[in-house]
C-alpha cells in the first residue's frame, strides 16, 4: 500500500470543465479506494487560468495557486495520469503544467500509471507513446501496462463501465501501481 501521507495522486490531463476524463479520475479513485488505498485527484481544470504566464519561466513561484498544485505533486511518488486524446496526442495544458513544474526533481524516481482514453478504437496509444517518452525522460518509472480506453463514450455512461475487460484491466493496473 502507498504511504498514507502521500496518496496516489490521479491527474486530470486535459482542463475542459465537467470532461469525460474527470469522470474516469473519479472511477479510478473509487477503484483505489476498493483497494484500501488513498488518493487525491488533481484536475487540471483547477490550474490558473493564466498559470502560463503567471508561473512559468521568470514568474516560477510567484503563482500562489499554481504552488499548491506543485507542492501536491512534490509530495506525492505514485500518479496516474488520465490522458484524453486531442489531436493524435495528449492536451497542451498537460504539457503545459508538467513544464511548469521544476525540472529534474519533480517526477524523477517516481512512478506513474497511465490511463489513455479517445472516441475511436485505439484509446488514446499515441498520446500514452509520447507521454512514455516524457516520462523517461524525466527519470519517472511507468507501469508496463497501459489501459487505452477507445470509445470511451460507447463503454461508460453513469460512472459504470460496461466493458468488462476496461473494468478488468483497470483493476489489474491499479493493484500493479499499489505493489509498484
Amino acid at each position: 500500500m502507498t504511504d498514507p501521507v502521500t496518496p496516489i495522486v490521479i491527474i486530470v490531463g486535459t482542463n475542459r470543465p465537467h470532461s469525460m476524463s474527470r469522470r474516469i479520475a473519479d472511477y479510478y479513485q473509487q477503484l483505489l479506494l476498493r483497494h484500501n488505498t488513498p488518493s487525491t485527484v488533481l484536475d487540471l481544470h483547477e490550474l490558473p487560468a493564466d498559470f502560463t504566464v503567471s508561473a512559468l519561466y521568470g514568474n516560477n513561484g510567484k503563482n500562489s495557486e499554481f504552488n499548491q498544485l506543485r507542492q501536491l505533486i512534490d509530495q506525492a511518488h505514485k500518479f496516474v495520469f488520465i490522458v484524453p486524446e486531442y489531436n493524435g496526442s495528449y492536451p497542451g495544458v498537460l504539457k503545459a503544467f508538467i513544464d511548469g513544474l521544476p525540472y529534474p526533481n519533480s517526477f524523477a524516481n517516481k512512478k506513474a500509471a497511465l490511463v489513455g482514453l479517445s472516441s475511436n478504437m485505439q484509446g488514446a496509444s499515441s498520446a500514452l507513446s509520447h507521454m512514455t517518452d516524457i516520462f523517461s525522460y524525466l527519470g519517472m518509472h511507468t507501469l508496463a501496462l497501459r489501459v487505452k480506453l477507445g470509445q470511451i463514450r460507447t463503454y461508460f455512461s453513469d460512472g459504470v463501465f460496461t466493458n468488462e475487460l476496461y473494468n478488468e484491466l483497470l483493476d489489474m493496473q491499479a493493484r500493479q501501481l499499489i505493489s509498484f
